[in-house]
């Protein structure tokens, strides 16, 4: 199976790792994975700040980018939920409606390609200890996207994962939200904090970076010697390869 690694922006510039995780676990699963190296941003931000227009030429570039792909995976539930507006931000156009609806059907945020294209729930990955995890809301809302990352966790061996209280409230990090109202997400990241640090982990694990960095930021500057981890470095801890691949 061949699959196209969508990097986002957020990845790809700060936190390489993560994408590397990715491709390491998408690979021992039985994928072959390329890079289109044309890729840039889908656009989100500029278009979430009502920019519309200025947004469709980084949007039209990523349906390029992506155009020879057979299945487009990306770490990020909300950079994918972008890719799913497509269709609809440029419905009635003659030349991109159509492949629009293409990356959408073909792109998946990346434990949701393996749960539901592979059909994967045990990659054979393990990690001691207690961990928190965050659900952001672009993959759980606009995404749709709420039970793979649960799925894959609770399959990791040693792992043990802690109720969150407040679960499904915002990190604050919004994206641009974050820089206009820098005051509020604070305060909205504050408390997402404060419900890691009572759940007692060792751990915070989300599948969308802009959240890891606005929670773990706070979590630092507190002093909380929690680890934050992106659910592919977790997939790709101590993982066996015998084990990698089957199914629960």
């Amino acid at each position: 199976m061949k699959v196209s690694i969508f990097s986002t922006c957020l990845v790809d510039l700060m936190f390489p790792g993560v994408g590397r995780s990715m491709v390491e676990v998408l690979e021992r699963l039985g994928c072959e994975t390329d890079f289109p190296a044309s890729q840039v941003c889908c656009g989100q931000p500029t278009y979430n700040s009502g920019y519309l227009e200025e947004s469709k030429q980084a949007m039209i570039n990523m349906m390029v980018a992506f155009e020879q792909s057979d299945y487009v995976v990306g770490p990020s539930g909300s950079c994918v939920a972008m890719f799913h507006e497509y269709p609809h931000i440029f419905k009635g156009d003659p030349t991109w409606e159509l492949k629009a609806i293409a990356l959408k059907n073909k792109s998946f945020e990346f434990t949701q390609f393996i749960v539901r294209v592979l059909g994967i729930t045990n990659v054979g990955a393990r990690l001691q200890g207690r961990a928190a995890y965050h659900r952001s809301c672009h993959m759980s809302r606009l995404l749709g996207e709420t039970e793979t990352p649960f799925l894959l966790l609770d399959r990791v061996g040693g792992l043990e994962l802690a109720p969150l209280a407040n679960a499904d409230n915002c990190c604050g990090f919004g994206g641009t939200f974050s820089v206009k109202m820098p005051e509020i997400s604070q305060q909205m990241a504050d408390e997402k904090s404060a419900c890691v640090v009572d759940t007692g982990a060792d751990y915070l694990i989300s599948a969308d970076m802009g959240c890891l960095m606005n929670i773990g930021g706070r979590l630092s500057r507190t002093g909380q010697e929690i680890k934050v981890m992106h659910i592919a470095e977790v997939l790709n801890c101590a993982a066996d390869p015998v084990k990698g691949g089957t199914t629960s």
